[in-house]
């Protein structure tokens, strides 16, 4: 499988060959001194024989542990649910991570072989052939990405995100996540870099900067809007090689300046889209984004980036090796059910909605826990967000996000698909959350 070439797809039938031997194999507690069979959610003796260190570290590092288990709704109705637990004593990161490219998406199965992942689940909203505007790259985050300390797309501003501060960083944590994007020339011209690694104009989701629009209404917006369109005809966005081999075609009157690795213009193009220069990025332009470039980027000049990434009281989220996946709404903040779905951009009947669900939940001590609830099947009827966040208090959630779900809800334990995805087989997405052994 070549990169860029992610499209494969396994049938569903494969959970359901698996379904016995991973309640036997995968579920195994943490261990210091030996491991042992998990307590079955909702209590009562725990099952099976005690695992030595060696026994447990065959199937998933001591630390990380894989369940499945049925629940029970106030209705009666029955929610399939696969959670994968990482203790902070675990051997293991969890990473954001994409396909070869960004541009690209892949199935969870492929990005954890990718990643060398021990377990994976799905991760942000991004673009489909579904959404109003789509730009023709299925591998489009919706919201903000930062894969090993480096921004790969711009944030929907103030949307919730999970936060993944990385080996010494302390815990995971959930957070309003806003980026500011600046461009500095050489000859002290200023101005806002509007967005990273997307076709320029087109904002899917909505919540960019710089006098965007609602493409349905023409109106401005600046706040996000799930799975909604914004559109801007003046703008500036960086590609760099983590989106592909060449940028998007651009429209006559375009420009796109070719940057080599320390920032210095070494080419200009009219109009923008072609090769991204190797160990480079290039910035394409459109509207006055375009006219901008041509006047202040030129020929050997530098242009400088200032990049930041905040939290909800300010402070950056960037330090050494953090990863940062946006999704939202947030479903517990403090130990208690908190869902800010407005501020998310869902329409007010989204709550209550029943759907497959994937949620990062973090634990007081510091555990992830990162829960795929099955739905749209006979077996499982989905949950809402406040059943989501029901649940993951149960689990002993202090804080919790929502990420995409539908049918990109999806579970990979050992190489294996471990829920049973919607579509009846897995979706490629565009990015996961991996647990990757160190």
């Amino acid at each position: 499988m070549g990169p860029g070439r992610l499209s494969g797809r396994r049938p569903a039938r494969r959970a359901r060959r698996w379904a016995g031997p991973l309640l036997a194999l995968l579920a195994l507690l943490a261990c210091a001194q030996g491991c042992s069979a998990p307590v079955p959610h909702g209590g009562g003796p725990a099952q099976g024989p005690a695992r030595t260190v060696e026994e447990c570290s065959r199937v998933l590092p001591c630390g990380v542990t894989a369940k499945r288990v049925t629940r029970h709704l106030e209705d009666g109705r029955a929610v399939r649910i696969s959670v994968v637990s990482v203790a902070p004593s675990a051997g293991v990161e969890v990473r954001v991570v994409h396909g070869a490219h960004v541009a690209t998406a892949g199935t969870v199965e492929q990005l954890a072989h990718l990643a060398g992942a021990v377990a994976a689940v799905n991760g942000a909203f991004f673009a489909t052939v579904e959404l109003p505007g789509y730009p023709g790259y299925p591998g489009d985050v919706l919201g903000v990405e930062v894969a090993d300390g480096r921004l790969v797309s711009e944030a929907a501003d103030g949307a919730t995100a999970l936060i993944l501060p990385g080996p010494g960083g302390g815990r995971p944590r959930v957070d309003e996540v806003a980026t500011r994007l600046t461009l500095r020339a050489d000859d002290g011209a200023r101005r806002e870099l509007d967005g990273v690694n997307r076709v320029p104009g087109r904002i899917l989701g909505c919540g960019g900067t710089g006098g965007d629009l609602l493409a349905a209404t023409r109106k401005p917006e600046s706040r996000p809007r799930h799975n909604q369109l914004c559109v801007d005809d003046s703008e500036i966005v960086a590609f760099g090689p983590e989106w592909g081999v060449s940028s998007p075609p651009g429209a006559d009157g375009s420009a796109e300046v070719l940057l080599d690795g320390r920032g210095r213009v070494t080419d200009v193009r009219r109009p923008a889209g072609g090769r991204i220069p190797r160990g480079g990025s290039t910035l394409a332009g459109i509207g006055e984004g375009a006219d901008w470039l041509l006047a202040h980027a030129r020929r050997g000049r530098r242009v400088a980036r200032d990049v930041q990434v905040t939290g909800r009281e300010g402070g950056s989220v960037l330090a050494g090796h953090t990863d940062v996946i946006g999704a939202g709404p947030a479903l517990v903040r403090d130990g208690k059910q908190w869902i800010n779905s407005a501020a998310n951009g869902f329409a007010p009947g989204a709550r209550d909605e029943r759907e497959p669900r994937t949620v990062a939940a973090v634990k007081k001590d510091g555990t992830l826990l990162l829960a795929v609830f099955d739905g749209r099947t006979a077996s499982s009827a989905g949950v809402s967000l406040v059943e989501a966040a029901e649940e993951v208090l149960r689990m002993g959630a202090v804080e919790a996000v929502n990420l995409d779900g539908g049918g990109s809800s999806t579970a990979v334990v050992g190489g294996e698909l471990l829920n049973e995805p919607s579509d009846g087989e897995q979706r490629p997405v565009a990015d996961a959350l991996a647990v990757v052994p160190r």
